[in-house]
């Protein structure tokens, strides 16, 4: 079973995970958009991080909330809303339960997922954070070793495809041959969250 603490941990490996890849993350976005996916999440993160080292929330759909709270209140652009309402969704799917099993994390987060698909009107094959979240979803009932490995090869598979929302749709078949930068932040999510597990 999962409890707050296991929440915090992913948060704040979440945290530090893009502080490592916020100029890699910049370095995808700048062809196919603002150059500032790096720099917006570290800020956000970082904040994250910051504020539950003050406030310890007591349960995991607390901790998410709170984190996807904090997200929307410190980062511009859309990827501030998209991973807010990520975690806000998935906290909330959680309840107040005490611990969650493997299972419940799985099921809140495929509803998160819905909620982000329904505020940015992205699908799979979109060239979006979508991308990576679908398949690690589904992969999480196997384990989050599979979960980690599906959101990394679908980051990957990003490349090849032309984006069809965010920023990067504007620029048409241009944006083909471009890692998407919300692809490969949201599988930097899912990798701390299996780093946490000790899988």
């Amino acid at each position: 079973m999962l409890d707050a603490d296991f929440f915090r941990r992913w948060m704040t490996a979440t945290a530090a995970s893009v502080d490592r890849e916020a100029e890699r993350l910049t370095a995808l976005d700048s062809p196919i958009g603002d150059a500032d996916h790096g720099s917006n999440l570290q800020r956000g993160f970082t904040a994250v991080a910051a504020t539950l080292e003050e406030e310890t929330p007591d349960t995991p759909g607390a901790v998410l909330t709170l984190a996807g709270r904090r997200l929307i209140s410190t980062v511009g652009g859309a990827s501030g809303p998209l991973y807010g309402t990520l975690l806000r969704r998935t906290g909330k799917a959680l309840g107040d339960a005490g611990e969650v099993s493997e299972e419940q994390l799985a099921e809140a987060l495929r509803a998160g997922v819905e909620a982000v698909m329904t505020l940015g009107g992205a699908a799979p094959g979109d060239k979006t954070m979508i991308d990576t979240l679908v398949p690690a979803v589904d992969a999480l009932g196997t384990g989050f070793a599979a979960a980690r490995t599906a959101a990394e090869q679908a980051a990957l598979a990003t490349t090849p495809l032309q984006a069809r929302k965010g920023r990067a749709s504007y620029l048409g078949e241009r944006s083909i041959g471009h890692q998407d930068p919300g692809a490969t932040s949201a599988a930097l999510l899912i990798a701390a969250l299996a780093e946490v597990s000790g899988e």
